[in-house]
């Protein structure tokens, strides 16, 4: 287990590198000036951007850039500084992913639990009312989009029942973040309680339930053990690719419940081509994306004792 570990870690290094000099490449391809946007309408004269344009190192050469990027990011963890605020990144880092962090941890235990409970309630009674029930409301989360759920809840458990706060004035407040960590959640909640009931529906069938049965195991060995550690590997992936999803996907629900957190940042330098502050934040969320890979990689064979790492 500790060479594929190690095996894994070291296959990650060509990857994040390919990975953050691609996003490098084509967020520096964007059209517009980060500096000159700093003057607006007024403009500048060509001395002074030549000037800021240098002290912020864009007039280099976009590979150099991301050489230097790159050795002050693993040596000294120093992201740049932002072109509009003068902050270095790392404070809007700090600033940024803590909040998101917060909601997609409550979106991913609502997904995870919800979305797994439904599914093998589903699964176990595949064909009957239960089973249709699920599906349909499964089936209308994934086609109402998040603008439109979000807006629906604002509406209904803030403005009409009054027992939900219809913004975010305080993101360290968990109740303040039920609301739109449930928003966040619907879609993927409902990918997984579909995803769960088809793997459950499918693996009562399989050989092993049956021998499992037979051998006259209790019902609650049969399922709990044999049933469900089976059925949930595909789940895990899912939830382990989605983690980072709901991270980098939050910008329309931060946007929605007024949340200050990595989707509003994204939008923020996108808008202003803030090409240091965007490669910094996804360059966080590439190794959040690598790490739950490899996490997803190690539970398979907690899940499945078939499956070992040489």
């Amino acid at each position: 287990m500790g060479r594929y570990v190690a095996r894994r870690l070291l296959q990650m290094i060509p990857v994040f590198i390919g990975t953050t000099l691609l996003i490098f490449l084509m967020v520096y391809a964007l059209p517009g000036d980060p500096v000159r946007g700093l003057f607006g309408d007024k403009g500048a004269s060509p001395a002074v951007l030549r000037s800021l344009r240098h002290e912020y190192g864009l007039d280099k050469p976009v590979l150099v850039q991301y050489w230097e990027y790159m050795r002050g990011m693993i040596l000294h963890f120093d992201f740049g500084t932002q072109v509009a605020s003068g902050r270095p990144v790392t404070d809007i880092l700090g600033d940024a992913f803590p909040v998101t962090l917060r909601l997609a941890g409550m979106a991913f235990v609502f997904e995870a639990v919800l979305g797994i409970v439904l599914g093998i309630i589903s699964g176990m009674r595949a064909g009957k009312a239960v089973d249709t029930v699920i599906l349909v409301v499964t089936l209308l989360l994934i086609s109402i989009p998040i603008f439109v759920l979000g807006y629906i809840f604002q509406t209904v458990f803030a403005f009409k029942l009054n027992l939900l706060d219809p913004s975010v004035s305080d993101a360290t407040d968990y109740s303040q973040l039920l609301m739109p960590a449930i928003v966040l959640a619907s879609v993927s909640l409902a990918y997984v309680a579909r995803l769960t009931r088809t793997s459950v529906a499918e693996n009562l069938r399989a050989d092993y339930m049956r021998t499992a049965i037979a051998k006259g195991l209790p019902r609650r060995r049969v399922v709990g053990v044999h049933l469900m550690r089976n059925s949930l590997i595909p789940v895990v992936t899912f939830l382990g690719t989605d983690l980072g999803a709901l991270m980098g996907g939050a910008i329309v629900t931060e946007g929605i419940f007024n949340i200050h957190g990595v989707g509003g940042t994204i939008y923020q330098a996108i808008i202003r081509r803030e090409g240091t502050t965007l490669v910094g934040l996804v360059t966080i969320l590439v190794l959040v994306y690598l790490f739950c890979s490899l996490i997803v990689d190690l539970l398979y064979a907690v899940l499945d004792p078939r499956i070992r790492y040489a």
